[in-house]
């Protein structure tokens, strides 16, 4: 288990920054940083006020409740992270312990995804809202909403958003990439 994995979800899900939580726990943003990157691991006294500080428990935290076993997710099950050019919505949980991950991916104006190295897996992606550029080595694919795009992963590429909305992907992977 990935505890420190667990513990961002927990906060974010509570919409809560590090400094929020680390002063709710009388630790510092920096140790609660490293945990979250799983850097170092806390004590279970530490591990216990950090779960009562994002109202939970270490019996809730440490449930075998197998999410493999789970086939529908709601809202509350997701996971968003949000950088500075785009954001990533983890829209079923753990997958990157999967062979496939299904991200929603936003991308303001003017924003774009990173860029994805050459990989062994293939993608597929389906335009929510907006429309984007997908660059792709040294091609580029206008791809509107309500379409989609299928690649293999043997380019380096990414998104693009030159328009004055935000784009909005439905993004599935092998192996997971975000």
């Amino acid at each position: 288990m990935n505890i420190g994995h667990k513990i961002k979800q927990l906060r974010k899900q509570k919409n809560l920054t590090l400094e929020e939580l680390a002063s709710r726990c009388e630790l510092t943003k920096g140790f609660l940083s490293q945990l979250e990157r799983d850097l170092s691991s806390p004590s279970i006294a530490t591990l216990n006020d950090i779960l009562e500080a994002l109202g939970s428990s270490l019996p809730e935290f440490f449930s075998e409740e197998n999410v493999s076993d789970k086939v529908v997710f709601k809202k509350n099950d997701f996971f968003e992270d949000e950088k500075e050019n785009y954001s990533v919505t983890w829209i079923v949980p753990n997958t990157q312990k999967n062979e496939m991950e299904p991200i929603l991916l936003t991308v303001p104006s003017n924003g774009e995804s990173f860029e994805m190295a050459p990989h062994s897996g293939e993608e597929f992606g389906y335009v929510l809202e907006g429309s984007v550029i997908l660059e792709m080595g040294s091609k580029s694919y206008s791809v509107k909403r309500g379409e989609t795009f299928y690649l293999q992963g043997k380019e380096f590429h990414k998104i693009k958003n030159d328009n004055k909305k935000p784009a909005k992907i439905l993004w599935v992977s092998t192996p997971p990439l975000f």
